[in-house]
């Protein structure tokens, strides 16, 4: 049997900030964006390439404080690029970082342990990955 992760609830105090934030500065796309009952949305995004989304949620309705989601993960082919890519569209993104050391020759020597490090405008932790390819 597969068991797919296919939606993250990411706790936001403002929700059409963090639509601004996921949407037009990390490129999500934006899935739906809907009301559910009196004052309260429904938004999902999905990273481009990926086969989980994330539900924007005020913190009343996912009963989780704005901001407190840490060690969300993203996968990239090349971190260098998506580190320019996040810096041109005005992420305040960290510099690559190496975490560890490959047990053995990779077809790049940052895939698997070339990470760089971001938060959305409520603090919630997200992680980039480079993995070129997968074996």
């Amino acid at each position: 049997m597969n068991w797919t992760l296919e939606v993250v609830v990411v706790p936001v105090s403002d929700l059409d900030r963090a639509v601004g934030f996921y949407a037009d500065q990390l490129g999500f796309v934006l899935d739906h964006d809907v009301e559910v009952g009196p004052g309260q949305r429904m938004v999902q995004l999905t990273p481009p390439g990926s086969g989980c989304s994330v539900v924007l949620s005020s913190p009343e309705a996912s009963q989780m404080p704005a901001g407190s989601l840490k060690g969300l993960q993203l996968v990239v082919p090349d971190v260098r690029a998506a580190r320019e890519e996040l810096l041109g569209r005005g992420v305040e993104v960290g510099d690559v970082q190496v975490l560890g050391e490959n047990p053995s020759p990779q077809p790049d020597p940052l895939d698997n342990i070339g990470f760089l490090f971001f938060s959305d405008p409520d603090g919630n932790g997200w992680a980039v990955q480079q993995i070129s390819s997968r074996g």
